[in-house]
């Protein structure tokens, strides 16, 4: 599918990886962006980007945004959420963390399916973690959630392969940005390098996209258990 020319939203679009897709789209001459974010008040203005107030939780703010995005052609799933506390698990926060890290990806691509089909099939993108495929002590809940993303990607690509959509999931383990900011020690992707990456993936038609090392070692290493050994 080609970027230029196409019609996107971008959910998470305020901060982080969505402000750099959001970026890298228009540089790559997407005909119109919509930056969508719960609070629209804190998107920057620029030209072809529309503001949508967009909770991903929330039924009617997805129905409100099929209304308004008629046109999409190529929709990312970024929004998402890191709530657990490094000490305890919190079976509410397990909650929360599905809710819009699974549930809500979903129930977007679901809506805007027939949008896509109508406007020639287009594509989705799915933003996942190498802790999709692995989980920490102090990351039990979210790789959970990011598990379940990553098996509802693959089963989306599968149902949506006759009306045209690509549906491309993204793996990538810490990037750059605010969610990682007090976490240490650790190497991060720059995220113009992931969203770039991404992009690519789905010019070249490609289901999935391995957009750091770590997780192109990770995938590389399933078949010996990788997750079944403790990583440092």
């Amino acid at each position: 599918m080609q970027i230029k020319g196409s019609v996107a939203l971008v959910t998470g679009a305020n901060r982080g990886l969505g402000k750099a897709f959001v970026q890298a789209l228009l540089a790559a001459g997407a005909a119109k962006v919509y930056a969508a974010a719960r609070d629209p008040t804190t998107l920057e203005a620029q030209a072809n980007v529309v503001p949508i107030k967009l909770d991903v939780t929330r039924p009617e703010d997805i129905a409100a945004a099929t209304e308004q995005a008629h046109d999409l052609t190529l929709l990312i799933n970024n929004a998402g959420i890191s709530g657990e506390a490094h000490d305890s698990i919190s079976l509410e926060t397990l909650r929360h963390e599905f809710e819009t890290n699974a549930v809500a990806p979903l129930a977007i691509s679901l809506a805007f399916a027939p949008i896509l089909a109508a406007n020639g099939g287009g594509a989705i993108v799915n933003m996942h973690s190498a802790l999709s495929w692995i989980n920490l002590p102090t990351t039990v809940t979210y790789s959970a959630s990011k598990a379940a993303a990553w098996s509802l990607t693959n089963g989306l690509r599968l149902r949506l392969a006759s009306q045209g959509t690509l549906v491309v999931g993204v793996h990538v383990a810490f990037v750059d940005t605010d969610m990682t900011r007090a976490i240490e020690g650790v190497p991060k992707a720059n995220p113009h390098d992931v969203v770039q990456r991404a992009l690519d993936g789905v010019a070249n038609d490609q289901p999935e996209v391995l957009a750091d090392e770590t997780s192109q070692q990770l995938k590389q290493n399933l078949s010996n258990g990788i997750y079944l050994r403790p990583i440092s």
